[in-house]
């Protein structure tokens, strides 16, 4: 299956450790939107949203990394665990997704990608918002060594590859007790963990 993506990205990153998670191969599409690669005509058919990542698996076409996580998850894993299907147990892991993607990658978005990208000065009070999301994620580790659950899920992998861009980022997580075991220890054990640190080093020349 295709995989259009820039290695630095984390939500790709997600994907990419979720593919290794399944055993699914990906067919990697280095997508420069710098050059307007995401605005081709090809690429609007497939996703005309014209975002990364997106997945084309055999003309399915699907955006948003945490739902092709799921996806990937359900059709290809060998069982449940990854993506549970116990009502309960998967409402955790979506809600540990949707805290990913609304609050602790958005407002590390919202704080460092206008220094970044946009060379605006740094905005204290966003500062204190990403410190307070990962209040929450520490909160959510407490008593846990996964963040929805007793087994990895694709909310870690996820979560993962954000916390591995707040660390490229030189974000302190070292007070952040829960959060900094999880994050070592998962650096080793999750599969696809070579994948996620290569982009996160590439992402990282933002911050050099």
């Amino acid at each position: 299956m295709d995989f259009y993506y820039l290695p630095g990205s984390a939500p790709c990153r997600a994907v990419q450790m979720t593919a290794a998670a399944v055993g699914v191969e990906l067919n990697l599409k280095l997508t420069n939107l710098m050059a307007g690669e995401h605005m081709k005509p090809e690429f609007l058919k497939l996703n005309p949203q014209h975002c990364i990542p997106t997945l084309d698996d055999n003309g399915f076409s699907l955006w948003e990394s945490r739902a092709i996580c799921a996806y990937l998850a359900e059709k290809y894993g060998k069982d449940d665990s990854l993506y549970p299907k116990d009502p309960q147990k998967r409402a955790v892991v979506n809600q540990r997704l949707y805290f990913d993607q609304g609050t602790l990658y958005q407002r590390f978005a919202d704080y460092f990608y206008p220094q970044v990208f946009a060379k605006q000065p740094a905005n204290p009070e966003l500062e204190k918002k990403i410190y307070e999301a990962l209040e929450f994620l520490n909160t959510f580790l407490a008593g846990g060594k996964y963040v929805a659950g007793d087994h990895l899920t694709i909310a870690d992998l996820s979560i993962l590859a954000t916390i591995s861009t707040y660390d490229v980022a030189k974000v302190d997580l070292a007070k952040y007790s829960n959060v900094s075991s999880w994050y070592a220890r998962l650096r080793k054990e999750a599969p696809g963990t070579a994948i996620n640190e290569a982009g996160a080093a590439e992402f990282k020349k933002y911050f050099d």
